[in-house]
């Protein structure tokens, strides 16, 4: 199923298509075990403090985290 991502104004919008029509969804089909909506935000205001590859870094370990559970 087809995803669209939106980040605007420091907001990540996730769209999932049905019935021909993107619709606004709480949650991403094709990573459901990630919060990705309040994450991504998260770390794309660290790295403007922490840096780029620093937040890099700091999400891979996230990623994992979250993948073992």
């Amino acid at each position: 199923m087809p995803e669209l991502w939106r980040f605007e104004r420091g907001k990540l919008q996730i769209n999932i298509l049905r019935d021909g029509h993107y619709i606004e969804s709480g949650q991403s089909l094709n990573f459901p075990l990630f919060p990705l909506i309040e994450t991504i935000p998260q770390y794309l205001n660290q790295s403007v403090t922490a840096g780029r590859n620093a937040t890099l870094k700091a999400f891979r370990l996230w990623v994992q985290k979250h993948i073992q559970q």
